[in-house]
């Protein structure tokens, strides 16, 4: 009996833990990996990204399928229509070129970080691939 349980524990976890990898392999999600959220940092503050579910690419290749490049928002709430360009200021920032990470030199105080997953024409997806974090630079 105990070794039945075993195997029927064994198949169950088996099928638990490939339907999760299979739900989530078409996850879409960035992240910000560096600052870490209500870290204390000096400027240039160094702010890199990292993408699941997506490729990142230079906006020069154009829109593809599940592909795109970082924008990084200071202090900026994310854009309401989502099917417009992401705007280019001091508070827009655009990694065009692909890169994954960009040093931004930032006044003393509280900032919100917010990094925004676009296509090659600069339009976000819908729904937004999006991550925040908010520092103190000292």
């Amino acid at each position: 009996m105990n070794k039945l349980f075993l195997k029927l524990s064994a198949l169950l976890l088996t099928l638990l833990v490939f339907s999760l990898s299979t739900a989530l392999a078409g996850t879409r999600a960035i992240a910000i990996s560096e600052p870490a959220s209500g870290a204390t940092v000096s400027s240039p503050v160094k702010v890199c990204m990292v993408a699941h579910g997506v490729t990142v690419e230079p906006a020069k290749n154009g829109v593809n399928d599940d592909k795109g490049h970082h924008h990084i928002l200071i202090d900026a709430d994310l854009p309401t229509d989502l099917s417009k360009p992401v705007g280019k200021d001091a508070q827009h920032v655009h990694m065009g070129d692909g890169s994954t990470c960009k040093e931004l030199n930032l006044d003393a105080g509280i900032h919100v970080i917010r990094a925004l997953f676009a296509q090659g024409n600069h339009v976000p997806f819908n729904p937004p691939i999006t991550a925040t974090v908010i520092v103190n630079v000292k």
